[in-house]
Protein backbone atom coordinates (compact mmCIF):
# COMPACT_ATOMS: atom_id res chain seq x y z
CA UNK A 1 0.00 0.00 0.00
CA UNK A 2 0.98 3.47 -1.24
CA UNK A 3 -1.27 6.15 1.01
CA UNK A 4 0.59 8.74 -0.67
CA UNK A 5 -0.09 7.99 -4.30
CA UNK A 6 -4.08 6.89 -3.14
CA UNK A 7 -7.13 8.98 -4.25
CA UNK A 8 -9.01 10.42 -1.05
CA UNK A 9 -12.07 7.91 -2.22
CA UNK A 10 -9.97 5.25 -2.62
CA UNK A 11 -8.06 5.45 0.54
CA UNK A 12 -11.57 5.75 2.72
CA UNK A 13 -12.93 2.64 1.01
CA UNK A 14 -10.00 0.81 1.81
CA UNK A 15 -9.92 2.45 5.48
CA UNK A 16 -13.83 1.00 5.49
CA UNK A 17 -12.98 -2.21 4.27
CA UNK A 18 -12.21 -5.37 6.41
CA UNK A 19 -8.81 -4.88 5.46
CA UNK A 20 -6.07 -4.82 8.49
CA UNK A 21 -3.98 -1.69 7.09
CA UNK A 22 -4.89 1.51 6.91
CA UNK A 23 -6.43 1.27 10.07
CA UNK A 24 -6.50 3.67 13.48
CA UNK A 25 -2.57 4.76 13.58
CA UNK A 26 -2.54 5.33 9.77
CA UNK A 27 -6.05 7.79 9.72
CA UNK A 28 -4.10 9.40 12.35
CA UNK A 29 -1.10 10.24 10.83
CA UNK A 30 -3.21 11.42 7.69
CA UNK A 31 -6.06 13.83 10.23
CA UNK A 32 -2.36 14.81 11.25
CA UNK A 33 -0.57 15.82 7.55
CA UNK A 34 -4.22 17.49 7.51
CA UNK A 35 -4.19 19.47 10.31
CA UNK A 36 -0.68 20.38 9.65
CA UNK A 37 -1.68 21.23 5.84
CA UNK A 38 -3.85 23.99 7.80
CA UNK A 39 -0.73 25.88 9.27
CA UNK A 40 1.15 26.32 5.82
CA UNK A 41 -2.26 27.46 4.82
CA UNK A 42 -2.19 30.25 7.36
CA UNK A 43 1.47 31.10 6.25
CA UNK A 44 0.91 31.38 2.90
CA UNK A 45 -2.39 33.69 3.67
CA UNK A 46 0.11 35.77 6.09
CA UNK A 47 3.32 35.88 4.13
CA UNK A 48 3.89 39.10 1.72
CA UNK A 49 1.70 40.88 3.86
CA UNK A 50 2.17 44.52 5.05
CA UNK A 51 0.20 44.36 8.37
CA UNK A 52 2.64 41.09 8.85
CA UNK A 53 6.08 41.95 7.52
CA UNK A 54 7.40 42.31 11.39
CA UNK A 55 6.04 38.54 11.95
CA UNK A 56 7.26 37.30 8.25
CA UNK A 57 10.46 35.33 8.97
CA UNK A 58 9.25 33.76 11.77
CA UNK A 59 6.18 32.37 9.94
CA UNK A 60 8.14 31.07 6.39
CA UNK A 61 10.62 29.43 9.30
CA UNK A 62 7.21 28.00 11.00
CA UNK A 63 5.92 26.61 7.23
CA UNK A 64 9.07 25.42 6.22
CA UNK A 65 8.97 23.23 9.36
CA UNK A 66 5.31 22.28 8.40
CA UNK A 67 6.17 21.44 5.09
CA UNK A 68 8.37 18.54 6.50
CA UNK A 69 5.72 17.32 8.97
CA UNK A 70 3.18 17.00 6.96
CA UNK A 71 5.81 14.91 4.41
CA UNK A 72 6.56 12.92 7.39
CA UNK A 73 2.85 12.26 8.98
CA UNK A 74 2.46 10.99 4.95
CA UNK A 75 4.92 9.19 5.27
CA UNK A 76 4.25 7.33 8.48
CA UNK A 77 0.67 5.78 6.89
CA UNK A 78 2.51 3.57 5.34
CA UNK A 79 5.18 2.69 7.94
CA UNK A 80 2.09 2.01 10.20
CA UNK A 81 1.15 -0.69 7.74
CA UNK A 82 4.68 -2.00 7.47
CA UNK A 83 4.71 -1.74 11.20
CA UNK A 84 1.89 -4.05 11.80
CA UNK A 85 2.39 -6.97 9.06
CA UNK A 86 4.61 -8.64 11.31
CA UNK A 87 2.49 -8.48 14.30
CA UNK A 88 -0.60 -10.02 12.11
CA UNK A 89 1.32 -12.67 11.47
CA UNK A 90 2.17 -13.70 14.79
CA UNK A 91 -1.14 -14.19 15.66
CA UNK A 92 -1.69 -16.83 13.45
CA UNK A 93 1.35 -18.92 14.40
CA UNK A 94 0.48 -21.72 15.78
CA UNK A 95 0.34 -22.63 19.88
CA UNK A 96 -0.63 -26.21 19.84
CA UNK A 97 2.72 -27.24 21.63
CA UNK A 98 4.51 -25.66 25.06
CA UNK A 99 7.55 -25.19 21.92
CA UNK A 100 5.07 -23.34 19.66
CA UNK A 101 3.50 -21.09 22.06
CA UNK A 102 7.04 -20.11 23.28
CA UNK A 103 7.78 -19.18 20.06
CA UNK A 104 4.93 -17.40 19.39
CA UNK A 105 5.07 -14.93 22.60
CA UNK A 106 8.30 -14.30 21.69
CA UNK A 107 7.70 -12.90 18.64
CA UNK A 108 4.29 -11.33 19.67
CA UNK A 109 6.28 -9.48 22.53
CA UNK A 110 9.05 -8.21 19.44
CA UNK A 111 6.00 -7.37 17.20
CA UNK A 112 4.06 -5.73 19.57
CA UNK A 113 7.12 -3.46 20.55
CA UNK A 114 7.56 -2.71 17.16
CA UNK A 115 3.69 -1.86 15.99
CA UNK A 116 3.76 0.53 19.52
CA UNK A 117 6.35 2.66 18.02
CA UNK A 118 5.68 4.19 14.78
CA UNK A 119 2.14 5.30 16.12
CA UNK A 120 4.33 6.65 18.96
CA UNK A 121 6.02 8.31 16.88
CA UNK A 122 3.06 9.94 14.83
CA UNK A 123 2.29 11.30 18.47
CA UNK A 124 5.81 12.73 18.66
CA UNK A 125 5.55 14.43 14.77
CA UNK A 126 1.92 16.31 15.40
CA UNK A 127 3.04 17.20 18.68
CA UNK A 128 5.20 19.31 16.83
CA UNK A 129 2.86 20.25 14.71
CA UNK A 130 0.70 21.62 17.39
CA UNK A 131 3.93 24.03 18.64
CA UNK A 132 3.74 25.46 14.76
CA UNK A 133 -0.34 25.96 14.57
CA UNK A 134 0.51 27.74 18.10
CA UNK A 135 2.45 30.35 16.39
CA UNK A 136 -0.34 30.78 13.24
CA UNK A 137 -2.99 31.29 15.59
CA UNK A 138 -1.41 34.01 17.71
CA UNK A 139 0.60 35.55 14.65
CA UNK A 140 -0.35 34.11 11.66
CA UNK A 141 -3.61 36.19 9.26
CA UNK A 142 -6.58 37.36 11.45
CA UNK A 143 -8.62 36.18 8.15
CA UNK A 144 -7.57 32.80 8.42
CA UNK A 145 -7.03 32.24 12.24
CA UNK A 146 -9.86 29.98 11.98
CA UNK A 147 -7.87 27.45 9.83
CA UNK A 148 -5.12 27.39 12.79
CA UNK A 149 -8.36 26.60 15.52
CA UNK A 150 -9.46 23.79 12.94
CA UNK A 151 -5.60 22.48 12.05
CA UNK A 152 -5.31 22.36 15.75
CA UNK A 153 -8.40 19.93 16.54
CA UNK A 154 -7.07 17.64 13.76
CA UNK A 155 -3.72 17.71 15.47
CA UNK A 156 -5.11 16.82 19.06
CA UNK A 157 -7.79 14.01 17.31
CA UNK A 158 -4.02 13.07 15.62
CA UNK A 159 -2.28 12.39 18.74
CA UNK A 160 -5.28 10.66 20.69
CA UNK A 161 -6.08 8.28 18.44
CA UNK A 162 -2.32 7.38 17.69
CA UNK A 163 -2.24 7.21 21.25
CA UNK A 164 -4.82 4.10 20.99
CA UNK A 165 -2.79 2.55 19.30
CA UNK A 166 0.49 2.42 21.43
CA UNK A 167 -2.17 1.20 24.67
CA UNK A 168 -3.68 -1.11 22.80
CA UNK A 169 -0.14 -3.15 21.70
CA UNK A 170 1.31 -2.60 25.10
CA UNK A 171 -1.89 -4.16 26.84
CA UNK A 172 -1.15 -7.27 25.48
CA UNK A 173 2.82 -7.13 26.35
CA UNK A 174 4.38 -9.80 28.88
CA UNK A 175 7.43 -7.49 29.29
CA UNK A 176 5.22 -4.63 31.27
CA UNK A 177 8.38 -2.36 32.59
CA UNK A 178 9.19 -1.87 28.70
CA UNK A 179 4.81 -1.42 28.35
CA UNK A 180 5.11 1.04 30.98
CA UNK A 181 8.32 3.33 29.42
CA UNK A 182 5.51 3.22 26.24
CA UNK A 183 2.79 4.32 28.24
CA UNK A 184 4.76 6.64 30.12
CA UNK A 185 6.06 8.29 26.98
CA UNK A 186 2.27 8.55 25.41
CA UNK A 187 1.00 9.67 29.09
CA UNK A 188 3.26 12.68 29.21
CA UNK A 189 2.57 13.39 25.24
CA UNK A 190 -1.17 13.47 25.83
CA UNK A 191 -0.79 15.75 28.76
CA UNK A 192 1.30 18.40 27.18
CA UNK A 193 -0.36 17.88 23.15
CA UNK A 194 -3.79 18.30 24.81
CA UNK A 195 -2.91 21.14 27.12
CA UNK A 196 -1.05 23.41 24.77
CA UNK A 197 -4.22 22.38 21.68
CA UNK A 198 -6.67 23.77 23.89
CA UNK A 199 -4.86 26.84 24.85
CA UNK A 200 -4.73 27.42 21.05
CA UNK A 201 -8.30 26.34 19.81
CA UNK A 202 -9.17 28.87 23.24
CA UNK A 203 -6.72 31.91 21.81
CA UNK A 204 -8.75 31.13 18.15
CA UNK A 205 -12.39 31.07 19.84
CA UNK A 206 -11.26 34.53 21.58
CA UNK A 207 -10.50 36.22 18.65
CA UNK A 208 -13.26 35.09 16.35
CA UNK A 209 -16.39 35.51 19.27
CA UNK A 210 -15.03 38.73 20.20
Amino acid sequence: MNAKTMEIEQFIDVLASKAAVPGGGGASALTGAIGTALASMVGNLTVGKKKYKEVEEQIRAQMEEAEQIQKQLLELIDKDAEAFEPLSKAYGLPKETEEQLCYRNQVMEEALWKASLVPLEIMETVSEAISILEVMAEKGSRLAVSDAGVGVQFCRSALLGASLNVFINTKLMKDRERAQQLNSRCDKLIEDGVRRADAVFDIVMKEIRK
